[in-house]
């Protein structure tokens, strides 16, 4: 049986970055040198042990987030590769919920691109410490020290450079360990498996004494201890360096930086080597919190084994039909076979298997302990974000959040036989992915399918198609509007009606008014208890509310409202809540309608990469679609423009833009807010 690790000896990491920056890449590399894998499966080659599903390997993309173990010298490194695609967002957002740390990778030529900053925040709003491993130093046009100044000015972060290059673009041959002050070069005969450490070569020692003294510096500002001695001028052994470096990363003071070419297998493991010197453990992280769903009262749950249980369901997954659930252990010790309490739904469930993750492949074990992050088989009903727990010491941690989908395509069953299907495999898509939305038009009787982009609905489709052999035939993709009113509309609605022998009564005047863009909608009451009992009001609140969520152009749902009641009435023995949410829900129907009411299109913020010489075009097309150019900076040998536009008008965009530049130009595009376009 295989010893267990301790969990000052566990890191859980998330490898993050912009689509095509090398993270599977990365990822294949440290499985290979770890042992976890015997060869080095190619992106390009559609054969990354990561990207395992058929969409993954054709398009040469991430999808899905998969989970991995393995073990490098002492400790066990539980791995996450997330996508770099902005559609699949939600995919990194859940997995840097559980992570204790992550590996920023960045393109040496690209920098810190749009999505490197999407995920860099959402990494930033769960605190979680963050190391940085600018690859592809072999590619034409490498600029490390110019990712590094990115890194500053986009990311707002603090990097510290405890490598640099040796060499750049074609010359680019090894690191220089600031720390050890060795320089590391790969064999490349053996897949870089082996490296030779030497002394740093005579032309090179003054720039890495340099920023050997700069990297002191920096690290002593963040530690009392190392700056006494620095100013005393004493000397700073390894030992105490790595330490300060630790406590800097994962207090979120200083963020670590490294180099390498992946495809080139160079950089590696002196990577692997820092991710366990310098990420937290679990142990290193404070304990999370919960809320006794009982009581009310905040729960500490401490990472320890004999502790009540507390752990995450982070992701849910259909594969082959079966529903596999991804599950972070935060404290106590989870068994198979057992019986867990589901605080959110309030009933308990149980585990029939607990698996080992490698991808799609798995490994049965019999427990999993705090730190561990599982997949579980036999929940029937929990879903994503679900707290499992033991039911005499229940425990509720915090929800996760999703993004409400910006774009809609209509769908049907190709055949009579699909029409059942569909339906079911939908559903578990659904239970899959929780930023997709299915719903049926009551006027049209379609299905309407919603999600976060084209390329998201895309490879739902596909995989309805390839894994579940579903025929559908597609709509072309709608956009999913918002609707609101420009000015003040007041109304006035009586419900007087006898219902089954008795008579019910109620009376509501409303005033909707228009209030700033992204504020939400709000309710608040103006009447007097004499005027309508205070018993009735969160009724005509939650009818008010209801009612908002449809609104009087196409039926989206109606934002940046505020409802006051203003009056109403009531007669004693046949006022009734029924009566008083119909004549609300009437009442605000109305006013909807008299309040001038417009539709809000989902505003994208885009930035488009493109040769100076297409600058020109490039900002005559976007003009054309009703985009407002935001700014436009020189960056690397291309321009870089910063736009945003209504979606409707950015379908079919990719093509248009390469058109206008001979295929050169790119670009990235994600949701910003609703607005009149």
């Amino acid at each position: 049986m295989k010893k267990k690790n301790s969990i000052r000896k566990i890191r859980n990491i998330g490898i993050i970055a912009h689509i095509d920056a090398g993270k599977t890449t990365v990822t294949e590399r440290v499985l290979y040198y770890t042992g976890r894998s015997h060869k080095i499966g190619e992106v390009h080659d559609g054969e990354a042990v990561m990207d395992w599903m058929t969409d993954e390997q054709e398009r040469g993309i991430t999808i899905t987030s998969a989970v991995t173990t393995c073990q490098w010298k002492d400790s066990q490194i539980q791995i996450i590769d997330t996508p770099g695609h902005v559609d699949f967002t939600i995919e990194v957002e859940r997995s840097l919920r559980v992570l204790d740390g992550a590996v920023g990778v960045f393109c040496a030529v690209g920098g810190v691109e749009p999505q490197s900053e999407t995920v860099w925040h959402q990494a930033d709003k769960y605190s979680v410490p963050k190391m940085a491993f600018i690859n592809k130093m072999d590619r034409i046009g490498a600029d490390f020290f110019g990712t590094v100044g990115m890194m500053k000015e986009r990311l707002n972060a603090s990097p510290l450079i405890i490598q640099l290059p040796v060499g750049a673009e074609d010359s680019f041959s090894g690191v220089i360990d600031l720390i050890a002050m060795k320089q590391i070069v790969w064999n490349t005969e053996d897949m870089g498996a082996t490296f030779e450490t030497t002394d740093i070569p005579a032309d090179l020692i003054a720039e890495a004494g340099e920023y050997r003294e700069k990297l002191i510096e920096t690290v002593a500002e963040t530690d009392d201890d190392l700056m006494e001695r620095y100013l005393s001028e004493e000397p700073i052994d390894d030992d105490a360096l790595i330490d300060a470096v630790r406590k800097a990363t994962i207090g979120l003071k200083l963020v670590p930086v490294m180099c390498g070419s992946a495809l080139r297998n160079k950089g590696i493991q002196p990577l692997l080597d820092a991710v366990i010197r310098y990420l937290p453990s679990p142990a290193d992280i404070p304990p999370i919190r919960g809320i006794n769903p009982i009581t009310g009262e905040t729960v500490e749950c401490p990472h320890r084994e004999n502790s009540p249980l507390a752990a995450l369901i982070f992701k849910v997954s259909m594969i082959e039909g079966r529903k596999l659930s991804f599950v972070r252990v935060y404290s106590g010790r989870l068994r198979s076979g057992a019986d867990v309490f589901n605080t959110s739904l309030g009933k308990k469930e149980k585990l029939s298997r607990i698996l080992r993750m490698h991808a799609n492949k798995r490994e049965r074990i019999d427990e999993a302990e705090p730190g561990s992050i599982i997949g579980v088989v036999g929940l029937k009903d929990s879903v994503t974000g679900d707290t499992l727990c033991s039911a005499d010491h229940p425990v509720m941690l915090e929800k996760m959040e999703f993004y409400e989908p910006v774009i809609s395509m209509a769908i049907e069953p190709k055949t009579h036989s699909d029409q059942d299907k569909m339906e079911q495999v939908l559903e578990k898509f659904m239970a899959e992915d929780p930023t997709l939305k299915v719903r049926e038009d009551e006027d049209t009787g379609q299905t309407i399918l919603s999600g976060m982009g084209e390329l998201h609905l895309e490879i739902i489709i596909s995989r309805m198609q390839r894994e579940f052999n579903t025929g559908v035939n597609v709509g072309k993709p709608q956009v999913v509007y918002r609707e609101t009113i420009a000015e003040t509309a007041r109304a006035t609605a009586v419900f007087d009606r006898e219902i089954g022998g008795q008579h019910l009564f109620g009376e509501v005047a409303l005033t909707l008014s228009p209030l700033g863009r992204g504020t939400g909608n709000s309710f608040r009451s103006e009447v007097t208890d004499e005027m309508i009992p205070p018993a009735f009001i969160p009724a005509i609140e939650a009818s008010v509310m209801e009612s908002l969520e449809s609104g009087a152009i196409i039926g989206y749902p109606v934002v940046d409202v505020e409802a006051v009641l203003t009056g109403g009435s009531c007669k004693e023995t046949q006022s009734t809540e029924l009566a008083y949410r119909i004549s609300a829900s009437m009442a605000c129907k109305e006013a909807l309608a008299g309040g001038s009411p417009f539709l809000l299109d989902p505003i994208m913020k885009v930035e488009i990469f493109v040769p100076e010489a297409f600058v020109g075009d490039v900002i005559g097309d976007i003009s054309s679609r009703g985009g407002k150019i935001e700014a436009i900076e020189a960056q690397r040998g291309v321009q870089v423009i910063r736009a945003t536009a209504p979606l409707a008008k950015m379908f079919g965009y990719s093509t248009s833009l390469r058109s206008a530049t001979q295929g050169r130009g790119t670009f990235t595009m994600h949701f910003s807010h609703f607005d009149r376009s």
